[in-house]
């Protein structure tokens, strides 16, 4: 969505024969622990959206791959992004506030959806293009050689987004690409999709983000926060109540809410969604008995189910005290 988001002129010699590029992880983090993906290419040339798998996590006309982090608390002790191959650097911006779109002081963001970002040159013709980042983070200028991994700067919130991530463009002589199945051809269940990325990366449409446990019903934007977990609770507690924090959840997918303590269990919850959301939380729990919660260590398990199979799983535990 953002190629006008940096201007630049640039010169891009066509060689007789064109390699791929080979990208690595644009950002210091570990996939499924503590970033994911949130969004996919759209593959389809009409209205509506379908990723290279033919899945629903993304929307109209997204033309590149987001990197999300699990919160504002993560983006704010900073995670770098690197650069996903060698290259020169074409064009950075450095000076846009990290203010989600729509929120009370946002700027104008017309001709600058990327926000602040960098664009790196590589050979044959190649290019990425990474967004969002934090203001005042980047590390690059235009003319410097970056290579493979070295940090361009920071996640950040910059620009046409309403949660903190990378958004990474790739493109060939111009056009955008998809780093998933590069053939530029949507075929559904292709068992051998023509990947950029250098490492495989396993192709994620669903998931948790994070989980955690609160003495009441959390507020969701204390969970995109990074807030919204307690380390230890007091034996009365007004309540014990567990969340889960989910991505990309379709219609008939599942989540269970478990939780366990000294005596067994404490709660167990399960609820079906009737539809496909982008980002959700649930949570279950229970009002403090009169004599309080025994002392001791609590666990909560969030588990998503589709169709009976586990799509992601996590525990965390809590001292009751």
């Amino acid at each position: 969505m953002i190629r006008k988001g940096l201007l630049f002129a640039l010169f891009l010699a066509t060689p007789a024969v064109a390699q791929d590029i080979a990208l690595g992880l644009p950002l210091d983090c570990t996939l499924a622990r503590d970033c994911h993906i949130q969004n996919y290419v759209d593959r389809n040339p009409g209205p509506q959206f379908s990723d290279f798998a033919c899945g629903s996590l993304g929307y109209d006309g997204h033309k590149g791959t987001d990197f999300a982090l699990p919160s504002l608390a993560a983006m704010q002790a900073g995670v770098d992004v690197l650069a996903a191959s060698a290259g020169v650097v074409v064009a950075t911006r450095n000076t846009m506030p990290d203010i989600a779109l729509g929120s009370p002081g946002a700027p104008d963001i017309t001709d600058k959806e990327c926000g602040n970002g960098v664009v790196l040159r590589h050979p044959d013709g190649w290019e990425t293009q990474y967004c969002h980042m934090k203001q005042g983070s980047i590390r690059v200028k235009a003319g410097q050689t970056v290579m493979q991994g070295d940090p361009l700067g920071q996640v950040g919130l910059s620009g046409k987004t309403q949660f903190p991530h990378i958004h990474l463009s790739v493109r060939k002589n111009g056009d955008e690409v998809d780093p998933f199945d590069a053939d530029q051809t949507l075929t559904c269940n292709d068992p051998a999709p023509h990947s950029l990325w250098q490492n495989d990366i396993a192709y994620v449409d669903s998931g948790l983000i994070a989980v955690g446990f609160m003495d009441g019903l959390p507020d969701y934007a204390d969970i995109k926060a990074g807030t919204a977990a307690k380390n230890s609770l007091p034996a009365n507690a007004a309540a014990l109540v567990f969340w889960g924090y989910a991505f990309g959840t379709n219609k008939g997918d599942v989540i269970e809410l478990l939780i366990t303590g000294p005596k067994g269990e404490v709660i167990r919850h399960s609820e079906t969604f009737e539809k496909h959301q982008a980002q959700l939380f649930r949570a279950a729990g229970k009002r403090t008995p009169s004599t309080g919660w025994p002392n001791g260590r609590y666990h909560g398990t969030a588990t998503l189910l589709r169709d009976g199979a586990i799509l992601a799983k996590r525990t965390i535990a809590i001292d009751v005290e």
